[in-house]
């Protein structure tokens, strides 16, 4: 194929249940991309119900030799991505129709190599529970340091800026961690305030544990080379807004 303008990134792990309502929304982009989805050792169906997609220009399906975790396999994807942006997407999230276009023009104009979206709260059945989640048309790095407004499966990044700061961490949040690098070098990221990724909150997501996502939070702070007391202060305000996001759900 002629070379895609993005690469789709996707780690799964036994996603037979959700996957093809993903990948269905990648093709509904209308824009150049391939689309690498990368099998961290899954043990179901997975692979058959991505049998339908084979041979289709830019699909690529790519099993782990051994367990690499989600930045890992995020990681893997990146390495052998031939777009000059990358876009990440859980298995069992998906896309609005719309979603690439916006971001890649939001990119070009403003020149900032980050841009993410706001977010639709589904359930675990793909119902709506009414709630959104905004984002700030401009992210800063101090902002961020306060909760994180990036959600990974709404991010389009630069590739090389994905190259220079690969996700690290898989004992913590390694995408926010990914983020705080970013914006700490490259100063903001741009934000498009429409739902246009639909997540699901899935049962057996890191942050359904409150108290492990907690500690993977602190984490973070300390992985950023922030001491204790700083740590805990950023802590604090991340705990605040993840109260008043999903308080109501």
């Amino acid at each position: 194929m002629n070379k895609p303008l993005v690469s789709v990134i996707m780690p799964v792990y036994n996603g037979e249940k959700y996957i093809k309502q993903a990948v269905d929304s990648v093709y509904e982009q209308g824009v150049s991309l391939e689309l690498l989805v990368i099998d961290d050792g899954s043990t179901d169906h997975t692979k058959e119900v991505l049998s339908a997609y084979e041979g289709r220009e830019g699909f690529q399906y790519i099993k782990n030799k051994q367990n690499m975790g989600a930045a890992g396999s995020r990681n893997r994807g990146v390495k052998l991505a031939k777009g000059d942006y990358i876009a990440f997407l859980d298995a069992d999230d998906w896309w609005e129709k719309g979603k690439l276009k916006e971001q890649l023009k939001c990119l070009e104009e403003t020149g900032y190599v980050l841009c993410s979206t706001g977010r639709e709260l589904i359930r675990s059945d793909g119902s709506s529970t009414g709630r959104t989640i905004p984002v700030k048309e401009k992210i800063t790095y101090r902002e961020l340091l306060k909760h994180n407004s990036i959600n990974c499966s709404s991010v389009v990044i630069r590739t090389d800026v994905a190259r220079e700061f690969p996700m690290e961490h898989d004992d913590s949040h390694e995408d926010y961690i990914t983020w705080l690098k970013v914006l700490r070098k490259y100063g903001y990221a741009v934000g498009i305030d429409k739902p246009y990724l639909k997540y699901r909150l899935s049962e057996g997501g890191k942050s359904r544990n409150k108290l492990k996502s907690a500690v993977m939070t602190y984490n973070v702070y300390r992985y950023a080379g922030y001491g204790r007391i700083k740590s805990c202060i950023f802590f604090c305000s991340y705990a605040l807004h993840g109260i008043w996001k999903y308080c109501h759900r």
